[in-house]
Parts: C-alpha cells; structure tokens; sequence
C-alpha cells in the first residue's frame, strides 16, 4: 500500500498495510495492536514508552495502536509517511527523531524518578513529567527539546485515536465528505 494520504486514512477507517506471516494485510493500528503483529522498526522498549506517552497525552492511545502506527510509519518511505513530523519537516528518516524522543524521555524520567522510566510512572508522575517537557521545564533533559517532543507525539496520538470516520464518531462529529475531492465538469 503505497502513497496512501491523510484523506485516504480517514476515509479506509485507519487501515494500513501491516505484514502478517509474510502477507501484506489491511488492519487498524488498534487491530494490529491487538494481534500482537510484531514491529519493525520500534523496541520493546521504545514501544512501550510510547504507549504510555502516547495514553497520557490522549487516552485511549494505546488501544487505538499507537506504537503499531508509529512504527509502521516510520517505517515506510518518508515521502509517504502519515507522521506529524514529516508536516513539520523534521528531517527523515524520522525514526532517528523518535529514537531520540524516546531516548531523552526515559533518560530524564530516570534520572529524576530513581532509576524508572516513563512507562513505570504512575499516573499523577506520568503527567506531571509530560507537563514539564511540554513547557521545556525538565532538567537535564537530552534530546530535542521538550515542547517539539509533546507536540509531535500528542498529534500522533490524535490522529490514531481521532482521525478516522470511527474517531469523528466518537466525538460526535459526522464526517463531513465535503473536505473530500469533486469532480469538475
């Protein structure tokens, strides 16, 4: 599945094209999520702490299958990826950028949280952490900086959560096809 737009996302309810014992198969990111399809690109660990970003920023992130879009994102053509950092011209292959994020987030979560990182916060830790990166407020933070790291990753996590037919929904807002091409005679 190649050259697949944001509009082109919405409209096919999210799905993208994840290998299943060596097929090309057409999932959600929730539904890849919940087949356990293994990640290409992503670590456990990198998985993990974007999953729990991921939720605190936007919950219900980690069932809509955020890891499973970032890396499937990140794994694809740059030209082609669906990522906010590619709006954002972050220069590819935006794999080294997460692997950054990810990198800083769990390096100041230990530092100032007795050796545990972001995914082993609770709660209240969790986003009283993500409160201080958004505002560049984490000391000795190492990567690029906090305030760019929320945004990204909290418009990633609205888009696998909400930008779908199904998330419109959930909202309570109808999709509305008028955003979608017509023909001119």
């Amino acid at each position: 599945m190649h050259g697949i737009e944001r509009r082109a996302f919405m409209q096919g309810a999210g799905a993208l094209a994840f290998m299943v014992g060596g097929a090309e198969v057409l999932l959600t990111p929730g539904e890849a999520r919940a087949q356990g399809v293994p990640l290409r690109s992503l670590k456990p660990d990198e998985a993990e702490t974007i999953e729990a970003l991921g939720e605190t920023l936007v919950p219900d992130a980690r069932k809509a299958g955020i890891a499973n879009f970032i890396d499937h994102q990140v794994s694809i053509p740059a030209e082609e990826a669906l990522l906010e950092a590619r709006i954002l011209n972050v220069r590819p292959p935006y794999a080294n950028f997460y692997r950054a994020a990810l990198g800083a987030v769990d390096r100041a979560s230990q530092a100032l949280n007795n050796g545990r990182g972001f995914a082993q916060l609770n709660e209240a830790e969790q986003r009283s952490f993500v409160d201080a990166m958004r505002q560049n407020k984490v000391e000795g933070w190492q990567g690029p900086a906090g305030g760019f790291v929320y945004l990204l990753l909290r418009s990633d996590a609205v888009d696998v959560v909400y930008g779908t037919m199904e998330g419109y929904a959930a909202l309570g807002i109808p999709y509305m096809p008028h955003i979608a091409p017509t023909q001119r005679w």
